[in-house]
């Protein structure tokens, strides 16, 4: 087989060179072509030159290419792969700091809550001018696959706007599965099955079976309980065990802050999470992870490079979807996964425009998603506010409205619980003002933003947030890697 794979912000060094690795895998695809695109060519040059050595010492004939012109990339592929961060960490950065000094104290922010919400101002306009290039250039019926977040509000925008063939792709359900069959004892990944459905990041594992045999809530709670690790890292999520009657497939630092109840309150935050990594709800944690593991390629490059060197191992392929979706299409070896696609009566009980998360299987045909799934109802109200904060944030960003904006950051579960509508909108005025490069389509608006700020009586105040750890040092990092490896 021969075609074309673009990658959009393939400078994403890490994620890139796993699906690039996982491609690979698939032995029909050895003679293929990788189209890496990028804005930032130091860190396009660095992954295609990781890329080339993995090829030259595989002694493939797969073709990588890589360029800034993200139009030459996409001219003819038939699949393009989204990872981008529009604005990067500068804008990031915005996104936890400013929502802080309004009592907002997130610790990822890339989905929904003040910082998903802007983040998916920042990348919007950007989704839909890739899919504008798909459209005239990429191949007939080329499949968008995005990765990035905040994934609903991505992936709403490129169906119902850009008009693109397109799937959202996340590991969460993965990794929520991953954490199940552990707890209970299983002793390969085919011994768990299970039906996962809801919206990315809210998504609900329904139906659990382990070797055929259902398991129930009771059972399930006293795992995690009696786990001498995810008892402690994961006590928010449990607590929506007991309450809700099924496991939530996000960690415990992302479903904290998708809820109105556990990060309301400044000494209420440190009893639900844990410190033992970012994800399980550190202030700003997926931010500092970012910035350090940034650092981390930019000095550990050559190792990087000395690992290249190792023969494609098909046994060590990961579960991320991409690889084994462009197998099953190409291919037709049928895949089940978990997608996220418009709803249209897939889940029965959530809106038919809402982009939900859910079981699908694909073949040469395309992708063909389970319908007539019923969530409980717990889960489905959880959802529905979510649902209704990414439309009325998709719209906004499609049509620059600022109060639109601003009414669905107030609707927002977690702002919700915390602040009041006149916090909320100097708060929304303050982080357009600061990201305005990101931003053209609130260009008319900003200029009133910066007015209102400079007359604005509304309090703020200088918080790190309830559980924040500085950034460390690549020292720092070396000396921890090394104290792990002389640990085992």
């Amino acid at each position: 087989m021969s075609f074309k794979i673009a990658i959009i912000g393939a400078g994403s060094v890490g994620f890139t060179k796993k699906l690039f690795t996982d491609i690979l895998c698939v032995p029909e695809f050895r003679d293929i072509e990788f189209a890496l695109t990028d804005m930032n060519e130091h860190n396009l040059q660095m992954i295609k030159s990781i890329l080339d050595k993995i090829v030259e010492s595989n002694r493939l004939p797969t073709r990588v290419t890589a360029t800034t012109s993200r139009r030459e990339a996409l001219t003819s592929a038939r699949y393009i792969i989204s990872c981008v961060r529009v604005g990067g960490l500068e804008a990031y950065a915005d996104d936890i700091r400013i929502p802080l000094k309004y009592g907002i104290d997130q610790c990822v922010g890339d989905t929904i809550c003040a910082g998903g919400i802007l983040y998916g101002q920042r990348n919007i306009p950007v989704i839909l001018d890739f899919c504008k290039d798909i459209r005239e250039v990429a191949e007939p019926g080329a499949k968008f696959l995005n990765y990035a977040n905040p994934m609903a509000m991505n992936t709403w925008a490129a169906i119902e706007y850009g008009k693109v063939d397109t799937v959202g792709l996340c590991h969460g359900v993965q990794h929520g599965a991953e954490q199940i069959a552990d707890v209970l004892g299983a002793k390969s990944r085919s011994d768990l099955d299970y039906i996962c459905s809801g919206i990315n990041h809210q998504t609900w594992f329904i139906d659990l079976r382990m070797n055929g045999r259902k398991i129930g809530k009771d059972e399930l709670v006293a795992a995690f309980e009696a786990h001498p690790v995810f008892s402690q890292q994961e006590k928010l999520r449990i607590d929506v065990l007991k309450r809700f009657g099924v496991y939530s497939t996000e960690s415990n630092g992302h479903l904290s802050e998708y809820l109105p109840w556990y990060r309301k309150r400044p000494e209420e935050i440190t009893k639900w999470i844990d410190m033992s990594d970012w994800i399980h709800g550190e202030t700003g944690g997926y931010l500092r992870h970012s910035t350090e593991t940034r650092n981390w390629f930019e000095t550990e490059f050559p190792q990087f490079l000395v690992s290249a060197e190792k023969p494609i191992d098909p046994s060590k392929r990961s579960n991320e979807h991409a690889s084994h979706i462009l197998e099953a299409l190409e291919t037709n070896r049928v895949y089940r996964g978990h997608f996220n696609v418009k709803n249209n009566g897939v889940i029965t009980n959530l809106p038919a425009d809402a982009i939900i998360e859910s079981p699908g299987f694909v073949d040469r045909f395309g992708i063909n998603m389970v319908s007539g799934i019923t969530i409980p109802e717990a889960c489905a109200a959880t959802c529905i506010a979510s649902i209704n904060v990414q439309r009325m944030s998709v719209h906004a960003a499609i049509s620059g409205d600022l109060d639109l904006l601003k009414l669905a950051v107030l609707h927002d579960p977690l702002v919700g619980a915390i602040s009041t509508p006149e916090e909320v909108w100097q708060m929304v005025d303050e982080m357009v003002v600061a990201q305005a490069g990101w931003l053209p389509q609130y260009a008319d608006a900003i200029p009133a933003a910066k007015e209102r700020l400079a007359k604005s009586t509304v309090k703020t105040r200088d918080w790190a947030g309830a559980a924040r750890r500085n950034v460390r040092s690549i020292e720092e990092l070396r000396a921890e890697k090394a104290a792990l490896k002389q640990a085992v």
